[in-house]
């Protein structure tokens, strides 16, 4: 069984690492549990909806998973949440080719790995590799009682494993569609907390995939699950990455 969970891991993160070796001149790195103080990320010009904190961040995840969708009355498909697994790609933030890792892990996903989202994140579990940073799932609104509310957990795996307000729970707070094609890639968000105690604001960004089809026919279209990658980055919250991580890039 570990060889398996090992194997789908390598394989998640393969088209990731392929190149890399070369460029850094060795064939292994640290992927995972650097600062990231320094990083910024780049959000487009000319908007207001997305702006970087002055404060430095203190995680970034690059993940993969699902958005969800359900066919509407409208004949529209409209969302259901997501599910997604972060990998902490925080020792790597400062190499050319982070601008572009989404669009290598987005190929891997949708032709390289055969498997649904949770059977991975439920392996990765099993080992709890470094590289995992948490799982984004959706929830009830724990405010209202009624519609979802996007979470973060970072409580069942890596460094903050067990550490039980190491999660946040978010409401929007901006959103831009994504500049790179609208239709095919979800918007980017910005996004802040309502509980938890890992982060103050979530950022989604440098999104490929997830968008689902334009059209749908009520009561015949089954739920569907677009296969997406972004990146998450974390600000603020009192859990800082200082508690668990000394190693820096």
């Amino acid at each position: 069984m570990v060889a398996i969970v090992n194997a789908l891991f390598a394989t998640a993160i393969a088209q990731l690492t392929s190149s890399w070796s070369s460029l850094y001149g060795k064939p292994s790195f640290q992927l995972a549990g650097c600062s990231i103080q320094d990083f910024k990320p780049q959000f487009p010009s000319g908007q207001s909806q997305l702006v970087v904190p002055s404060n430095p961040p203190n995680f970034i995840g690059l993940a993969f998973g699902v958005q969800n969708y359900t066919c509407s009355s409208s004949n529209n498909y409209t969302s259901t949440g997501a599910v997604a697994e972060l990998i902490d790609v925080s020792c790597i933030v400062s190499q050319p080719s982070f601008a572009t890792i989404q669009n290598d892990l987005y190929a891997a996903w949708t032709h390289l790995i055969p498997y649904p989202i949770q059977a991975i994140i439920d392996l990765l579990h099993l080992v709890n590799p470094p590289e995992v940073l948490a799982q984004h799932y959706f929830i009830t609104n724990p405010v209202t009682g009624q519609g979802l509310s996007p979470k973060w957990d970072f409580t069942s795996s890596g460094a903050f494993q067990g550490v039980p307000d190491a999660f946040v729970v978010a409401k929007g707070k901006g959103s831009i569609p994504a500049p790179t094609d609208p239709a095919r890639d979800v918007a980017w968000l910005d996004v802040t907390a309502v509980q938890g105690d890992i982060a103050s604001e979530v950022f989604r960004f440098d999104t490929v995939g997830g968008q689902p089809p334009s059209s749908c026919v009520s009561g015949k279209s089954a739920d569907i699950s677009v296969k997406y990658v972004s990146k998450y980055i974390f600000y603020g919250g009192s859990l800082a990455r200082s508690q668990h991580y000394t190693s820096s890039y």
